[in-house]
């Protein structure tokens, strides 16, 4: 028999009831490459939910975190029926709410999202069973045996929020004068906004779209929907990679079950006026923003690069709300659209380093990731090794799949942390965190899950490969060939593979034996291209080394890229580490000789 019930009231991000045993975890999760669309079950091995499945549970997380993909993903676990019974958050999530809200308006299928705070998020450590009315929470010890039922029914859409400022094209477009698609689109917007608590919208000059990658039926059934309803972008939109090499993915042997409504859901995008781009790194393009551009741009690694780096202007963009905002031209003002929400919330120290190689930079971007949280970090020790726009992306990468933060700061290296004091509230005593070599010692070994499995395929381009990158590795592969049973692939854009190639770059990746890969990246690649046989693959990606053994099944090698052109002529990976985490020698004793 159940105990006395204690009660937690929270904020409603999504209305509706549900109950189930608790799920619970103090890491946040990204459902992209952290949960399987189609059953369920948490395939991220790094997190502690690893192996759970979340169907008719009560998901109990911090927040998200990783891949704006997320929504994509709960949305299609609310349409196949492998969705948590409801979500509690110790913090809002844009990402996993747009993914309910969606799931609302095409499919008619929901659940609640309940957000109650760090300080009762905690105390449901240890509940066996939950339950979610509303903004209303209880706990049980047992389930409970009163006969409540979930209801079927769909909460109430929310009441009109005039208390954000609306301009006559802002009307005009919810009252469906530019048809269906912009005012459902524009519904979904102020919905956001008022769940983020915006007061006015902003006007973005151009977008990104993440929602192109497949994810399974539902992902097309929504990008069909909108251009049923007649969508078209408002603003210069480019797409993402999708999930397959659109041009050749018959020639590479993708199972036409994958290939072809993978495939049609990039043509639905491009009927909506949207570039043929199909690059996670849309900051490589010509039509990168400049600095304080108002943009939106979804996929983790672009968001962070876009304001981090180029000094533009995005959210942290789930995906479908990135379409919709593009159809509207309008985005909520609130958050990096804002200088004060770009400010640093967290000081992080480096210990005394000596030479560095390309490996240290995914690498601390991940273990930053994992000790900021949501928080913007300050980083300070990097002032004189001035790491190239290369190290920063891969920094970036990782820092987004282990952070649900939007930006981060270099001192001294970042555009508004060329002057440190300029990203710190005047007067503010940052929360402070030192890393020390040991710390970045178990990263390294937490990402090399191989152990010493032989090297059968090595992993390159997540983010997709720069130009800089491919003049990097021609000359590591310069007169060489790989070892005849280890596969070299890499991904890139379409617009840096022709660069590339009027560059004389790739002929000596060719005659090395490397696949080249367009359109689509190694968050999305299985079969045949990670064949059957490939017992553990080599990396110089810090994010795809963290989803790698989720999303392919095999556990990852991460090292330089130096390190991965040697294993792919070896087939083994030396295990070396790099010198500047490798512990200094003792220093010899006379009296010892």
């Amino acid at each position: 028999m159940a105990t006395t019930p204690s009660s937690i009231t929270g904020r409603s991000l999504v209305a509706g009831t549900g109950e189930g045993l608790l799920l619970y975890a103090e890491v946040g999760l990204s459902f992209w490459g952290g949960v399987d669309s189609s059953s369920g079950e948490v395939i991220d091995r790094h997190h502690p939910l690893s192996g759970e499945r979340l169907a008719g549970r009560v998901l109990a997380i911090p927040s998200g975190r990783g891949s704006c993909t997320g929504s994509s993903v709960l949305m299609e676990l609310i349409s196949n029926g492998h969705a948590p019974a409801a979500l509690v958050l110790a913090e809002p999530d844009e990402i996993l709410t747009l993914g309910v809200l969606v799931a609302q308006i095409i499919f008619q299928r929901s659940l609640p999202v309940l957000y109650i705070g760090r300080e009762a998020f905690a105390a449901l450590r240890g509940t066996a069973f939950v339950r979610v009315e509303g903004a209303s929470l209880r706990t049980f010890d047992q389930p409970p045996s009163d006969g409540w039922q979930a209801t079927d029914e769909l909460p109430e859409p929310p009441t009109d929020d005039h208390s954000i400022t609306l301009g006559d094209l802002d009307r005009a477009l919810l009252d469906g004068q530019h048809g269906k698609a912009a005012q459902v689109a524009m519904q979904v917007v102020l919905r956001m906004a008022q769940l983020q608590g915006a007061t006015a919208l902003v006007d973005v000059t151009q977008a990104h779209i993440d929602g192109c990658i497949y994810t399974g039926p539902a992902s097309l059934r929504f990008a069909q929907q909108l251009v049923h309803w007649g969508a078209a972008v408002r603003v210069p939109t480019t797409l993402n990679a999708i999930s397959v090499d659109q041009r050749r993915w018959r020639q590479l042997g993708i199972d036409p079950e994958l290939g072809e409504p993978a495939s049609a859901l990039g043509d639905a995008y491009m009927a909506m006026g949207a570039t043929q781009s199909f690059t996670c790194a849309p900051y490589l393009l010509d039509s990168a923003p400049k600095a304080g551009e108002q943009i939106v741009w979804a996929e983790s690694n672009a968001v962070v690069y876009a304001n981090s780096v180029l000094g533009a202007r995005t959210l942290k963009y789930p995906d479908y709300l990135d379409i919709f905002i593009a159809l509207t031209g309008r985005a909520p003002l609130i958050g990096c659209h804002l200088d004060a929400q770009r400010k640093a919330r967290l000081r992080v120290e480096l210990p005394a380093l000596g030479a560095l190689d390309d490996a240290f930079y995914p690498l601390l971007g991940h273990h930053i990731g994992a000790l900021a949280g949501s928080r913007i970090p300050l980083v300070v020790g990097l002032e004189r090794a001035r790491p190239s726009l290369d190290d920063l992306k891969a920094f970036g990468a990782a820092f987004a799949t282990t952070s649900a933060a939007p930006m981060f700061h270099i001192a001294g290296i970042t555009p508004e942390a060329l002057d440190p004091t300029q990203v710190v509230e005047p007067g503010e005593a940052l929360p402070l965190e030192r890393i020390g070599l040991d710390e970045l010692l178990a990263s390294w070994r937490e990402l090399n899950s191989a152990g010493n499995r032989p090297v059968d395929l090595v992993a390159l381009g997540n983010p997709h490969f720069s130009l800089s990158e491919f003049a990097r590795l021609a000359q590591l592969c310069q007169g060489r060939q790989k070892h005849p049973e280890v596969a070299l692939a890499i991904t890139c854009g379409r617009t840096v593979l022709e660069q590339a190639r009027q560059a004389g770059y790739l002929a000596p990746l060719e005659a090395f034996g490397a696949t080249l890969i367009t359109d689509t990246c190694w968050c999305m690649l299985g079969a045949p291209v990670i064949a059957p046989g490939v017992r553990s693959l080599m990396t110089n990606s810090g994010k795809y080394a963290h989803y790698g053994p989720g999303l392919a099944g095999r556990p990852v090698h991460f090292a330089s890229l130096a390190e991965c052109v040697e294993a792919a002529c070896s087939g083994t990976a030396s295990g070396r580490l790099p010198t500047w985490l490798a512990p200094a020698p003792p220093e010899e004793n006379p009296l010892d000789v």
